[in-house]
């Protein structure tokens, strides 16, 4: 009888636990240090910028298509913790993400909340150079094929690819020169190059833009650039 009871308050707690919407920052925080955790920032990529929890997604709920786009290549199986600035768009994002069948925690509070706790708060370095046109193109012109990827650590599509990409890049090593540009830094020469969205690759040919394309790209496609 004393096990029965004890499995039951067991499995109570569990589901008490596994199904909360919303959490403090500190349990927020111990929950997102396990392994895998998707963490994700739906402020925009100027308030990200100014300071985001570490290893977290960003995809601008404002910004509808590009919520829609980036959170596209989220993993289901794995619970998606969410926030924003005060805790309003993260609970109206989360709410979309779990009609779509997202398991989605908020963070109660956002950023505010944390850094009131004296949490960890990861930004960009302030003193960071945008690269100029001129040096992108002494770049891709010092290798007669060259694969640039626009891509971020903060897009979820981005890290999707990340494994494609450096697996093509590692069997062709002997080929091709791959240059990674941070898209959260170089927007005015995303804007010179028309880039639009991230990831967006583009292959070049003795200096000359020869292949382009924003979004997935499967193994097979990459291989079919260099045929």
């Amino acid at each position: 009888m004393r096990n029965f009871i004890y499995i039951l308050l067991v499995t109570l707690f569990s589901c008490n636990s596994n199904g909360q919407e919303s959490l403090k920052a500190t349990d927020f925080k111990s929950a997102i240090e396990k392994d895998g955790a998707q963490i994700l920032d739906v402020r925009t990529a100027d308030e990200y910028k100014s300071g985001h929890i570490k290893y977290s997604l960003q995809a601008n709920w404002m910004n509808k298509v590009e919520f829609n786009d980036r959170t596209s290549s989220l993993d289901k199986s794995k619970t998606v913790y969410i926030y924003c600035l005060s805790g309003g768009r993260s609970s109206s994002a989360a709410a979309e993400l779990r009609m779509k069948g997202y398991q989605v925690v908020n963070l109660e509070g956002g950023m505010n909340a944390w850094k009131a706790n004296g949490l960890e708060v990861e930004g960009a370095n302030p003193n960071a150079k945008q690269t100029t046109l001129e040096a992108y193109n002494g770049q891709v012109n010092s290798n007669s094929i060259t694969l640039v990827d626009f891509g971020a650590e903060w897009c979820p599509p981005c890290r999707k690819m990340e494994p494609i990409l450096q697996s093509f890049v590692k069997d062709n090593k002997d080929k091709l020169a791959l240059i990674k540009m941070d898209g959260g830094l170089e927007t005015d020469l995303m804007k010179s190059l028309n880039v639009e969205a991230l990831p967006t690759f583009i292959l070049y040919k003795d200096g000359k833009e020869i292949k382009r394309k924003q979004g997935l790209i499967s193994r097979e496609e990459f291989d079919n650039w260099l045929k």
